[in-house]
């Protein structure tokens, strides 16, 4: 059982895409009153360390392990902070941290808050401009957790609905073929030319973006650093040195 009076509490927080002008406010204040902070390795870097602060960084694909240990140290009275990057109930750690507490109700009593952050894919869209002006979605091309055959059933579906479609983990060393099979679905769904813009490290020194035409794609003009936008048959581009304007209006037919 938890005390009624644990001090103890727990915040699972979004560090935003890179930039630190980036984090909200609401986690700044929780990071300067934690006791804790936990998260995947380079997450944890971005900490600054400082007197009555402990950090836990650890590996990836370790996304239970790492709740559970925050939930017990919440549990045991300290002031915990997840961190993850971008916003953490985008295909982070908030939904981990949940499933924990539902397989262990106990921690339902805990005070458990979730702060959000500004995602990859919006700090992508809003370097482009508004791709993400009407309906879309967002698809984590990772086949950690889901198979293939689901990723490409739901690209496919999302195409043919004709969304605007956010790509997370689009290619890595263990699935360099992922992303050129998810554009050839594209391909033969949509067989036009919609903008794909490739966005790399946003909103840090390492920032890259270009913007591409769906029959020029290719799967290795991204990393796991880089959130790939497809337009919808709808969006528009506005020519301009660098970067063209991408924006996708806010009616459809």
């Amino acid at each position: 059982m938890i005390a009624k009076d644990n001090p103890g509490w727990l915040a699972i927080a979004g560090l935003g895409p890179g930039d630190e002008a980036l984090v909200t406010p609401e986690v700044t204040t929780a990071l300067a009153q934690a006791t804790d902070v936990i998260g995947y390795i380079p997450y944890v870097a971005r900490i600054a360390p400082r007197d009555g602060l402990t950090l836990h960084p650890s590996d990836n694909r370790v996304e239970l392990d790492r709740a559970a240990h925050a939930l017990a140290l919440a549990a045991s009275g300290r002031r915990v902070v997840v961190v993850s990057s971008g916003d953490p109930g985008v295909f982070a750690m908030a939904a981990a941290v949940f499933e924990v507490v539902e397989a262990n109700p106990v921690h339902a009593a805990l005070d458990i808050r979730v702060l959000p952050g500004i995602t990859a894919m919006l700090a992508a869209a809003a370097r482009a401009g508004a791709p993400l002006g009407h309906d879309f979605c967002a698809i984590n091309l990772s086949d950690n957790l889901k198979p293939h055959a689901l990723i490409e059933r739901r690209v496919a579906l999302a195409a043919e609905a004709d969304f605007a479609m956010a790509f997370y983990n689009p290619r890595s060393r263990a699935r360099p073929d992922t992303l050129d099979r998810v554009l050839a679905v594209l391909r033969d769904t949509c067989a036009d030319d919609r903008p794909v813009l490739f966005a790399r490290a946003v909103s840090t020194p390492q920032e890259q973006l270009s913007v591409v035409p769906l029959p020029q794609a290719r799967g290795d003009m991204a990393d796991m650093r880089t959130i790939v936008i497809v337009g919808s048959g709808t969006t528009r581009v506005i020519p301009r040195p660098g970067t063209p304007i991408l924006y996708t209006p806010r009616s459809a037919s």
